[in-house]
């Protein structure tokens, strides 16, 4: 029996070997075998062998339109029948000059212009670049230093990764990077001490920027960058009140620009179309990309303050940076279509309106389980903590793979949530997100977390 056991492994093996083989996909992770998506249906992926699944991420936080969205897909089947792409270092176009209006209607203060490109990566290098070249065309040409936060995540092209504090992600890459600064994360469930207040928690880590930049230099600062609420790497994790007030005050004493990275909160999954927005503050630069077009077409956008844009048009005239693909009429006219449903169906007021409940369903179902340590986020963004222990908020070893294994028991359950390892210190800690499509009804809501209820069981079932 031995012999026959070792005979069916060796055909399995042979059987996956000539599967890779034939699979010519360089895919994220090259040991894992994907099921092949077909279709999609309002809130709903499929794949191939018809197995349907409540996306509760958005995918990663992008599908704020579901799948299948009518008005989206004309828009964008009637700019190819007009204009698939031209490059812009010879042509506007209307469906870019039409977006450009209309985020810039609805954005922050001070907002007038706006740099496509095809990403949240590819919006983050831009920023960086455009804060460096303010300053050189400024004459301030000693301005050197970002400082970024620890465990926090705006990019995995080199730029966005030195900025980043994910340490699991930067470690490999590090010799490529450029020398970036990083002070503590706003993440109040593990960093707050247990006599301090919440303002008197933001006022510290306020004092610690301050402390960095007079450290470094105020003269050789660029900027500050920051998610509003931090996404994947932290798990939908908001600022305590005050915080983002003292750090624009901070920005301005010393004429840093403030970068905001809202890439993943941003584009009205907080509730409001810019996640600022509920701190009450206007920041220099911010970037955006995964809402804006809502998976239809791969696009992204660094909004600048006028000021900026007026120091390169007056100086050089010209931004020393570009990609093939900025500015893409088609993806433009697609998400000039997503923004436009925004407004026109009041989509992001209807976030706002059943945020609530969604918090209600997972605190409910969630809120007491012993291995849930923290649930926090704003709008349709919620990230769950997992715990080995509740009262010392001990993590498991990482070894147990925890966040991995929800995902995995959530598929078979029809649920698509966001995971990730390394909440706490890039190594240690496990969340998953939670970032429904805006359109997503109460019956689906309470079908998402009856679901993510029963994987979380499975996972920690005797």
């Amino acid at each position: 029996m031995e012999g026959w056991d070792l005979y069916v492994r060796l055909v399995s093996f042979l059987a996956e070997g000539l599967d890779r083989a034939l699979n010519h996909v360089f895919h994220r992770n090259s040991r894992s075998k994907y099921p092949t998506v077909v279709s999609g249906e309002g809130a709903y992926l499929i794949d191939a062998a018809g197995n349907r699944y409540l996306d509760g991420s958005s995918g990663a936080a992008v599908s704020c339109l579901g799948h299948n969205d009518r008005d989206v897909i004309g828009a964008i089947k009637a700019q190819l029948d007009r204009l698939p792409y031209a490059h812009t270092s010879f042509f506007s176009s209307e469906p870019m000059e039409a977006l450009a209006d209309e985020l810039i209607a609805r954005a922050p203060e001070g907002m007038e212009r706006v740099y496509f490109v095809s990403g949240g990566s590819e919006a983050i290098e831009a920023a960086l670049k455009l804060a460096r070249q303010y300053f050189v065309e400024l004459g301030q040409t000693g301005r050197r230093y970002v400082i970024g936060r620890r465990q926090s995540y705006h990019g995995n092209t080199l730029g966005a990764l030195a900025v980043g504090g994910n340490m699991w992600r930067r470690q490999q890459f590090e010799p490529l990077l450029i020398d970036a600064v990083h002070v503590s994360a706003c993440y109040e469930y593990r960093g707050r001490e247990s006599d301090e207040t919440l303002e008197g928690y933001g006022r510290r880590l306020a004092h610690e920027l301050d402390s960095e930049i007079q450290r470094l230099g105020p003269e050789s600062v660029i900027a500050f960058v920051a998610e509003t609420v931090v996404g994947a790497t932290l798990g939908a994790v908001p600022a305590v009140p005050e915080y983002f007030r003292l750090v624009r005050e901070i920005c301005d004493r010393y004429g840093i620009l403030l970068i905001l990275d809202e890439v993943m909160s941003g584009m009205g999954r907080t509730g409001t179309l810019y996640a600022c927005e509920q701190e009450d503050i206007v920041p220099d630069i911010v970037c955006i990309a995964k809402g804006l077009g809502a998976g239809y077409q791969p696009i992204g956008a660094t909004l600048v303050q006028g000021r900026i844009h007026d120091a390169i048009s007056g100086g050089s005239g010209f931004f020393q940076h570009g990609h093939t693909f900025i500015g893409h009429a088609v993806a433009c006219a697609g998400a000039l279509a997503v923004q436009r449903a925004f407004v026109e169906r009041g989509l992001i007021k209807r976030v706002h309106a059943l945020s609530p409940g969604l918090e209600h369903r997972l605190r409910q179902r969630l809120g007491d389980h012993p291995h849930v340590g923290d649930i926090r986020g704003r709008g349709f963004f919620w990230g769950i903590e997992f715990v080995e222990d509740r009262a010392s908020k001990r993590t498991f070893d990482p070894a147990r793979r925890v966040n991995a294994r929800i995902k995995a028991e959530a598929m078979k359950q029809g649920l698509l949530c966001y995971p990730m390892g390394g909440t706490v210190d890039g190594v240690r800690g496990d969340h998953v997100l939670i970032a429904p499509p805006y359109i997503v009804t109460a019956d689906q809501l309470d079908e998402l977390t009856d679901k993510l209820g029963r994987a979380v069981d499975a996972v920690f079932s005797p």
